[in-house]
């Protein structure tokens, strides 16, 4: 999780949404990424998608069975949904998103009994860190506006 939350940080210094994602398997990190939504003017471009891209190119599958990924916010459903599609062994996220959080907060794609996969899940791991990281980002950008809409 600590490399997911360095990944987070390069995206808050590239003024992305600060969220972070690594994907291991035996151990071994094999992709790594960050929101790049606002970089690549892409909606789909949160970090989880990206570090599935990489990591099933790295295995030539799009079967990712035994591998893992650590996250700083709980996947939206774009991602959980891919994440279910992709066959993940396992999801570990920091900080929940009640706005749109899917393993749980407001929808659970990764355990609905109708899908043919299921993934285990693991919340709250460096969620103090992770949750302040986004209100940081968040709260800057409300100053940012406030201060502009006064002059």
């Amino acid at each position: 999780m600590l490399e997911a939350l360095k990944q987070a940080k390069n995206a808050y210094a590239l003024d992305e949404v600060p969220v972070g994602a690594v994907i291991t398997y035996n151990k071994q990190v094999i992709a790594k990424a960050h929101n790049q939504v606002e970089t690549l003017k892409d909606p789909t471009a949160h970090a989880e998608m990206i570090a599935i891209t990489q990591a099933a190119n790295f295995l030539s599958s799009k079967w990712l069975h035994e591998c893992a990924i650590y996250v700083t916010l709980e996947p939206c459903s774009m991602c959980a949904g891919a994440l279910v599609l992709a066959r993940i062994k396992r999801i570990v996220y920091g900080a929940d998103d009640p706005k749109s959080g899917a393993c749980g907060s407001v929808l659970n794609i990764v355990v609905n009994q109708g899908l043919n996969h299921s993934v285990d899940v693991q919340k709250g791991v460096l969620d103090m860190e992770c949750g302040l990281l986004l209100t940081e980002f968040f709260d800057q950008k409300r100053q940012f506006l406030k201060k502009n809409r006064l002059n």
